[in-house]
């Protein structure tokens, strides 16, 4: 018997959908109303299953996210994507990693929703402007001219700096120890001068509703973490496709995802908002 498209296609369907969104749930919410829609088409008439599905995700992630623009300025503090834990393979696929990072992610909720479809459906799955032009209701003229302009806002904010899977792992075993043990110095040494660290509770836990900025204050709000909870352990994990840490203060897990460069933490991103931390104990398969 031969599998169904909608089912042969889903982890690219979902990740398509979740780099359009920084959602999980919203993903899959769009995943389940593409369902029904694709069971509704006559199935003869398609002639390429696997772009006719991609059209009906994007325009539905789309619709999604024009509505979640609203919302998300109503957000208690800081918004920051969900994050997902990943087995390594993910990070086999260069490309794949840093377009689904949460740096990456936190980069395209910057753009418009129509730019960010174009983005995400150019640079990431490399669809033809054509292809494009159908899923957004654009000419290709148009989409050429979206697709400029979003990379070069995209390029303008990006990480500067590519790094190793041996050198993320190695920088965030050592701030995992030092938060681990509240050394002060340690924290010190591993970020860099002008780090910036962003937490998102959501108000629904306790988080800052604005950033952190340079090294100094990052490092004394972190190592005193250390003493203000009973316990604090910390777990070394693979998140959106690169090394990151699990850390559970007092029972209450949060996602914690580093960038580096040069060899310290330029930025760091807390997710402690629990409606955003249901995917951390089964990998997510995402593909392109």
């Amino acid at each position: 018997m031969t599998q169904d498209p909608f089912v042969a296609h889903r982890s690219l369907l979902f990740t398509v959908a979740y780099e359009m969104l920084g959602s999980a749930a919203d993903a899959e919410d769009v995943l389940q109303e593409s369902w029904l829609r694709w069971a509704g088409a006559d199935h003869a008439q398609v002639r390429d299953p696997r772009a006719y599905l991609v059209r009906i995700v994007t325009r539905q992630a789309l619709n999604r996210l024009r509505t979640l623009s609203r919302s998300r300025e109503e957000y208690v503090g800081e918004w920051l994507p969900e994050p997902l834990l990943t087995s390594p393979d993910v990070a086999e696929d260069i490309e794949l990693a840093e377009s689904v990072s949460l740096a990456m992610l936190t980069v395209l909720e910057t753009l418009g929703p129509t730019e960010r479809a174009v983005f995400v459906l150019r640079e990431v799955f490399e669809l033809g402007y054509g292809e494009i032009a159908e899923a957004v209701g654009k000419t290709a003229a148009t989409v050429r001219q979206i697709a400029r302009r979003a990379r070069e806002h995209v390029a303008a904010r990006r990480p500067r700096v590519r790094v190793s899977r041996s050198e993320q792992q190695a920088v965030v075993e050592r701030f995992l120890a030092a938060l681990r043990t509240g050394q002060l110095q340690e924290l010190l040494e591993v970020m860099a001068p002008d780090v910036v660290m962003v937490t998102d509770g959501g108000g629904v836990v306790a988080a800052a509703l604005v950033p952190f900025h340079g090294a100094g204050p990052v490092a004394e709000v972190l190592a005193r973490a250390h003493r203000v909870v009973d316990t604090l352990e910390t777990t070394a994990v693979w998140l959106n496709g690169a090394p990151a840490g699990r850390v559970e203060f007092d029972g209450e897990p949060s996602a914690v995802d580093l960038t580096v460069e040069n060899g310290r933490i330029t930025r760091i991103h807390v997710v402690r908002n629990p409606h955003k931390l249901a995917r951390l104990d089964e990998p997510t398969p995402l593909t392109r």
